[in-house]
């Protein structure tokens, strides 16, 4: 009995791969963006290499420090604009086009079955597509780009299975941050998440992507969701070339299983400063709110964007409130059905698709004692300013706090 872990290394290693084997296993798809490719390319050159081992299955967006923050900035993405033309990088996304995992879903390259590594922790998100989707280091990376293969531990997996049906303002980020609360960041650590039930096959591409993009949280190499009728539809006439799905054998054992009543929730709350740190929002509402931040690579997709629209309507904002489209696509989508126009009229703030705030030092800082309601993944000390507060919560959660400007449960408003 093998799971989707075993069998895409199966496959990516051309031999029998089961857990805890260790196989040099051939990359389908490679990203970068403008913050870790700087450091892989630089050791790329040290290696002496004149050219990637397949220009086309490289895919460098700009997204972390973009537009560029500093002449230094400035500099090293001009490097690297120079590298990706000398070696005839077709899939390059500059600055504007949006958050690297975003880009490669919306462009096709995240499907069934593949190995796809990406130079951030997140890479993740491309589980929801049924991939073994993981990160690694810059110097892993210079690797991938030398040889398009790399040395992997296949992971154990566990089995997440999450039923019925979520509740009135309960969305996708709170039954992931339940998870991650009852697995703990810890719990699986090295493991290969895969995820069931019908709350999960109720769950749009973008509520998938929220799923498997905080995998890493609880410490997981992957975080998978089996691909059905909703993988197929988003791809058809989206993906790069010919894919297929696997799916884990009946009776496989599981290092874990774990089982969530999605009926039972209420909004959950990440407090500070651990993302496992999880609580239902009714023990914190009251919490004075200094700053609300909705989008990133977790929640910066059009449903969420619509979901804070539909809580923001005919409101104003008490605190400052940034909003931040993860791609340029979903801007223009959220331009056109009018989803922008609402938000500005309530008093947010929009800034260039890509990461803002969530990984700090450049966009949306906070003060020290202040406090952030934030849709991004992270919550740890100084990530968004030395000294500052995050909490972690869904669109609709963060919009309702941005009315009030304290935590607050949408449901009540």
């Amino acid at each position: 009995m093998s799971t989707i872990s075993e069998k895409i290394f199966s496959r990516a290693s051309g031999r029998d791969a089961k857990a805890n084997d260790f196989v040099m296993a051939d990359i389908d798809y490679a990203m970068a963006h403008d913050g870790t490719s700087i450091l892989a390319v630089r050791a790329f050159r040290q290696m002496e290499v004149d050219k990637v081992w397949n220009p086309d299955r490289i895919v460098i967006p700009f997204d972390h420090l973009a537009p560029a923050n500093s002449d230094t900035t400035a500099a090293l993405q001009k490097d690297i604009r120079g590298w990706i033309h000398e070696q005839g990088i077709r899939n390059f996304y500059d600055i504007g086009n949006g958050i690297c995992h975003q880009v490669l879903p919306e462009h096709g390259f995240a499907m069934p079955g593949k190995l796809i590594v990406g130079a951030d922790s997140h890479s993740c998100t491309y589980g929801a597509f049924g991939a073994f989707g993981t990160g690694v280091g810059a110097t892993d990376m210079a690797e991938i780009f030398a040889s398009g293969r790399l040395w992997f531990k296949v992971p154990e997996s566990i089995k997440v299975t999450a039923n019925s049906k979520l509740g009135k303002h309960v969305y996708a980020k709170d039954l992931t941050l339940k998870i991650i609360g009852t697995v703990g960041a810890p719990g699986a650590t090295y493991k290969a998440v895969e995820f069931y039930g019908s709350a999960i096959e109720d769950l749009s591409m973008s509520g998938r992507m929220t799923l498997s993009n905080m995998a890493i949280e609880m410490g997981a190499k992957a975080g998978i969701v089996p691909p059905d009728k909703t993988t197929f539809d988003y791809l058809e006439g989206r993906a790069v070339e010919d894919f297929e799905p696997v799916y884990s054998d009946e009776d496989t054992e599981y290092f874990a299983e774990y089982e969530i009543d999605a009926s039972a929730l209420e909004p959950q709350i990440a407090k500070p400063h651990e993302v496992d740190n999880v609580c239902g929002v009714s023990e914190v509402v009251g919490t004075k709110v200094d700053q609300v931040f909705i989008g990133t690579c977790t929640n910066g997709r059009l449903e969420d964007l619509e979901a804070a629209a539909n809580v923001l309507k005919g409101e104003q904002v008490a605190v400052r409130t940034i909003i931040i489209p993860a791609s340029k696509t979903i801007m223009q989508e959220a331009v056109e059905n009018g989803t922008i126009a609402t938000l500005l009229e309530a008093g947010a703030t929009f800034a260039t698709p890509g990461c803002g705030p969530c990984l700090g030092g450049h966009m949306g800082v906070i003060a020290e004692g202040e406090v952030c309601i934030s849709t991004a993944n992270r919550n740890f000390r100084g990530r968004m300013g030395v000294g500052g507060y995050i909490y972690l919560a869904s669109p609709a959660t963060a919009a309702a706090s941005a009315i009030t400007g304290e935590i607050s449960d949408p449901r009540e408003l």
